[in-house]
């Protein structure tokens, strides 16, 4: 599937994408990819002494699935051509193993840049849980291709 281009973006168009469900494999692979073997992610006596009770995914992790689920869409496949910035993000709620994660992203602003062929997509991105709470959220701002003339 071809990517949505520039001009196909709207103000105020929503995506939500589909789930994928936290494991502790993930974990356990982000962890050794980033080097970050805090305890409250590895180490489950520990963590269940925490004001969590139990393992949680590193907040990188969230935001690393949920920028995969974007791309999953379809919706910048071949058109995307650079995550341009990530700003206010905001670690509200943790992950949990088991939790099944999903993102709702809503265009806030289209801004046409003809010096690079193409414009820039700011969206507004939710990162919820399986119970619809939001645990992340933030804005992107993504450089998409115009359509070929």
């Amino acid at each position: 599937m071809s990517g949505l281009y520039f001009e196909d973006f709207f103000v105020g168009q929503s995506i939500k994408t589909t789930g994928r469900t936290v494991s502790e494999d993930a974990i356990f692979s982000f962890a050794g990819l980033t080097g970050d073997y805090n305890q409250i992610h590895t180490d489950a006596a520990f963590a269940s002494k925490t004001q969590f009770g139990q393992r949680i995914a590193h907040g990188l992790l969230g935001l690393s699935v949920a920028v995969g689920l974007i791309m999953q869409t379809g919706l910048l496949e071949g058109t995307v051509l650079a995550f341009r910035e990530i700003t206010e993000w905001k670690f509200v709620k943790p992950f949990f193993i088991g939790d099944t994660v999903y993102a709702e992203l809503t265009v806030t602003e289209t801004k046409s840049l003809a010096r690079i062929g193409g414009g820039a997509i700011i969206a507004s991105v939710a990162v919820k849980n399986q119970n619809g709470e939001t645990c992340q959220r933030g804005t992107l701002n993504l450089l998409m291709l115009s359509k070929p003339n």
